[in-house]
Parts: structure tokens; sequence; C-alpha cells
């Protein structure tokens, strides 16, 4: 499928790892791709579930001169108690820890160009993006968004 859209809109590209890195890689690696194509990067799951509409104030606050801008769920409603229960015990813990993160973000957001060049000066091979960013100490806020029920899961995704 991706190849298919390469062929048609050139700036659309996949990446092809050689092995399963795991996803913190994969996204670094594809933000590796395009680090010289643009001035901010957007990062976001595929399954549907990020709603794209916080994209426009994502780039409103960068426009107005911050680096980081992370995607943050509003709530949790939908989440069983299991999982809102773990997710819980999985910030409170990343709090004892001292890792500075923020609650109720994964892997949206948009970043500069200069947040990724920090971003490759790091050599860890167990990768943590959403402990890191915050580590980078650049300027940044947050969007925050109703999740979405999860779409591709069960569906042909057709563009």
């Amino acid at each position: 499928m991706i190849e298919v859209l390469h062929s048609q809109t050139p700036f659309i590209k996949g990446v092809k790892l050689a092995r399963n890195a795991g996803h913190q890689n994969a996204l670094l690696a594809g933000l590796t791709l395009f680090k010289d194509a643009a001035d901010c990067f957007i990062t976001i799951d595929a399954d549907l579930q990020d709603d794209i509409r916080a994209i426009r104030e994502m780039v409103e606050k960068f426009s107005a001169g911050l680096d980081i801008i992370y995607g943050v769920r509003k709530k949790r409603q939908d989440d069983s108690f299991f999982k809102k229960s773990t997710a819980l015990s999985f910030y409170n813990l990343m709090k004892k820890l001292g890792v500075e993160i923020i609650y109720n973000h994964a892997d949206y957001r948009l970043s500069s160009k200069r947040i990724l060049e920090e971003l490759l000066k790091f050599k860890e091979t167990n990768l943590f993006l959403r402990g890191i960013y915050p580590l980078l100490g650049f300027k940044s806020a947050s969007v925050y968004y109703d999740r979405i029920k999860r779409q591709a899961a069960n569906q042909n995704i057709r563009f």
C-alpha cells in the first residue's frame, strides 16, 4: 500500500527496517528519513484514534515559537477499568522513578527540526521518547483532544 501511495505521491515514503526494532526506534527511523525535508514533524499512530483536528492547533503553537507540542488525551472514558488502572499505575511509577512524563500523552506530537537534531544525538538503543522529549528542555505546550474509538483494526483502509 505504501509503495502504491509513493508512486502516486512521492513525498509519501515508507521505511523498511531490517528487523523489528520496536515502536520507538521505528518512529525515530521515520523522523530521520525526513530530517532535512521540513521545519517540523508530526508523529501519529496509524490506528486512527488520535484526532487529526488537533494538528491545526499544534501548528499554530509551533508558529508562535514552541518546539514541542504534545497531543494529550482529555480523558479515558472508553478505556476498561483494567486499562485505566494500569495507565495510572504506569504514570505514577514513572513519576516515582523521576521520569518527567506528560500524563495521557503517547506519541502524538509535533516537534521542531531542532528537537530532531537533539534526539539524533542520543545513542540510546532502548528509546523511550515520551521520557526523552521533556528532558531536552525546549519550550513546549500541550494540545488536548478526545480520542476516537479504534477504526483501523477491523477495516480495510483505502486511500
